[in-house]
């Protein structure tokens, strides 16, 4: 059985990273002793070990133990030999891209159908689907395909808000796109 949590972001309002994801982290990997980060979306430009740092720090207020991906030299015995998986947000073309050119779909896919815990948030949520062919990010790069991790028999809009109401806005409203997608994509 799948053991995953699929979130829409690593911060609300008002708080800090993760901070409100604790309760539900520490019951996710409470059996865990080799959680494994993968940084490939870096958020804002952030390099691989500054967002592993981030949330190695986060992770040790928790008590739990967190390794980066590129911490040791090959990436598929990283993801063999961990007992936790955690992918970070950011963007999920560069995420997808990273992952499919590291060959790591078929590992990470094997890994969490066995049961090993897995966090996702943001576009690490929404690499979980399909595919990522609903999200909001730009394609700053461009991956070999938009077929994700298929995880979950559905894609995410992780960002996903409801057109307002009265509003003057005159561009396409996410769900106005998504019906889009759809219609040539099902």
């Amino acid at each position: 059985m799948k053991k995953m949590v699929l979130a829409s972001t690593s911060t609300i309002y008002g708080s800090k990273y993760l901070e409100y994801l604790f309760p539900v982290i520490k019951n996710l990997f409470s059996n865990s002793k080799n959680i494994l980060f993968i940084p490939y979306a870096r958020p804002n430009g952030l390099s691989h070990k500054s967002y592993t740092d981030l949330v190695n720090d986060t992770f040790d207020q928790l008590n739990l133990s967190v390794f980066g991906i590129d911490d040791f030299n090959d990436p598929v015995e990283n993801i063999n030999r961990c007992d936790g998986i955690f992918i970070g947000g950011g963007n999920s073309f560069l995420l997808l891209d990273s992952i499919q050119r590291y060959n790591l779909i078929r590992p990470i896919t094997k890994k969490v159908n066995s049961g090993t815990p897995f966090l996702g948030t943001s576009a690490g949520t929404n690499i979980c689907g399909t595919s990522i062919g609903t999200t909001n990010d730009m394609p700053i790069v461009h991956p070999s395909s938009l077929k994700s991790l298929n995880l979950i028999p559905f894609n995410i809009n992780p960002h996903y808000i409801d057109p307002i109401k009265g509003s003057k806005h005159m561009g396409e409203s996410r769900e106005i796109r998504i019906k889009e997608f759809h219609k040539f994509n099902d």
